[in-house]
């Protein structure tokens, strides 16, 4: 029977370097603009661009569900219209319950990452990816695809 394999390390902070572990609390700062007052669940994203620039974005709610935005697309989005042709390197995503300081083991969702694969696709390179796991540990991923084995790009169509 055919399987799915994923690519990923899991490591300690102390096996992250000096930019990674900017980058998450970048992403942890983030948190900090989220718009959140129906989930309570406060979602940060940090982008490293090729040219040294980090780009935030933060989950942004609405009362109309699902007019709201990810923290991710929220980010990817900054990035491709402030930065359109500078290649993005890294991502790192956190969260928070609002009141809470500590921070919870979460991935993207579906729509997320479908955004995030069709960046990787659009630059032609990878994009490395930081989750927190648990309280002490991150996934790394050497990149967007390994989120979506059965990918949908524009050569699908």
């Amino acid at each position: 029977m055919p399987s799915i394999q994923i690519s990923y390390d899991l490591v300690s902070q102390a096996d992250l370097s000096a930019q990674e572990w900017a980058l998450i609390r970048a992403a942890e700062l983030a948190t900090t603009t989220a718009y959140a007052p129906y989930s309570n669940f406060w979602v940060g994203t940090a982008l490293l661009l090729e040219n040294g620039e980090i780009v935030q974005g933060s989950n942004q709610e609405n009362a109309a569900y699902p007019s709201g935005l990810c923290a991710e697309r929220v980010a990817f989005f900054k990035a491709g219209s402030g930065f359109p042709n500078v290649r993005i390197v890294q991502m790192a995503v956190v969260a928070k319950r609002a009141n809470e300081n500590h921070f919870l083991p979460v991935a993207s969702c579906g729509a997320c990452r479908q955004v995030m694969l069709e960046y990787e696709y659009k630059q032609k390179a990878p994009i490395k990816v930081l989750f927190r796991a648990t309280a002490e540990k991150y996934y790394r991923l050497p990149n967007v695809a390994c989120l979506l084995p059965f990918q949908f790009t524009a050569e699908s169509l």
